[in-house]
């Protein structure tokens, strides 16, 4: 189990650092400070909760002891994470913080933009589902939230597109799921 912690706390820090390096290659975009220094904020918290649970904090009783609940946990992880870096290539200098807004935005609606809007917050959150699976089942509850906030961002987002977007965006809005492929 040990090793399971180690491999997944390393594969969410290089999928961090890659986050943020590859943000500088973004459009400049509209927005408050807020919510510019979102993803910086949201790392350090990822972060410390990283440094919490490997400092021996631990949840007893609630641990994903079970091989097969730990090996689900790791699929979803390494599916979510694939996901989160597949739709952030798709989207290219498009992509920014939750609910910011590009200047000269392009609407995106290949790769897997093709059947999800929000393929990147699907992505995240599923690796997240499967971190808590894999290691503690406490983690269910920052997956909830984090779903809580992914979910507001998007509708959010949804508004945004269709000002920016109004003769293109509602087809591609009726042709795609918001979040989970073929369900919502």
């Amino acid at each position: 189990m040990h090793g399971v912690v180690i491999a997944i706390v390393i594969a969410w820090a290089v999928f961090w650092i890659y986050w943020l390096l590859s943000a500088l290659a973004a459009k400049p975009g509209r927005g408050t400070a807020w919510r510019r220094g979102a993803s910086v904020r949201f790392v350090l918290f990822a972060a410390w909760f990283i440094f919490v649970r490997l400092t021996g904090f631990k949840a007893q009783g609630v641990s994903a002891s079970a091989p097969w609940l730990t090996w689900l946990g790791l699929a979803l992880f390494v599916v979510g994470l694939g996901l989160a870096v597949w739709a952030r290539l798709y989207i290219g200098r498009n992509w920014g913080t939750p609910m910011s807004q590009k200047d000269d935005p392009e609407l995106v609606t290949t790769g897997p933009y093709r059947t999800i809007r929000h393929p990147i917050y699907t992505g995240i959150i599923l690796g997240m589902i499967g971190t808590a699976l894999a290691i503690s089942l406490w983690g269910l509850i920052v997956a909830a939230v984090l779903a809580g906030y992914f979910t507001y961002s998007a509708f959010t987002e949804e508004r945004n597109m269709a000002a920016t977007f109004p003769d293109t965006y509602p087809a591609y809005r009726a042709s795609t799921k918001m979040l989970i492929p073929f369900v919502f």
